[in-house]
């Protein structure tokens, strides 16, 4: 069964959510998206279905547009977890999505974790 990338992406990331669905215990969901020029994260409570916080390379005011690489990536971990601790939160739930954990995706969870979110 020789499956393409987009097909091994997609059930990474159906197994990754279920795992998480059955670990969350009603803590927010850290999501992790990268592109090949922008990387975001995002704090969602999946009980609600709302966006808490957000962290992205196209905010103007961080001034890091168009740019992908490890650094801007824990900056992005640094900014989400700063915003999470605004708003009282402490312990969340890890999505890297389909991406594996190396690289930028690595970066930014340790930057989230230094910053203050436990997971």
């Amino acid at each position: 069964m020789a499956l393409n990338k987009l097909e091994l992406f997609q059930k990474r990331r159906l197994r990754v959510r279920n795992k998480l669905r059955a670990m969350s215990n009603g803590r927010p969901r850290l999501s992790v998206h990268r592109s090949s020029k922008n990387i975001s994260a995002q704090l969602i409570d999946d009980a609600n279905g709302v966006t808490l916080a957000s962290a992205s390379t196209l905010e103007k005011d961080l001034g890091l547009a168009g740019k992908n690489n490890v650094e801007t990536a824990a900056r992005i971990g640094a900014t989400i977890a700063e915003r999470a601790r605004a708003k009282g939160i402490d312990e969340v739930v890890f999505d890297r999505g389909g991406f594996l954990f190396h690289g930028k995706i690595k970066a930014l969870a340790d930057a989230a974790r230094e910053g203050g979110l436990k997971f």
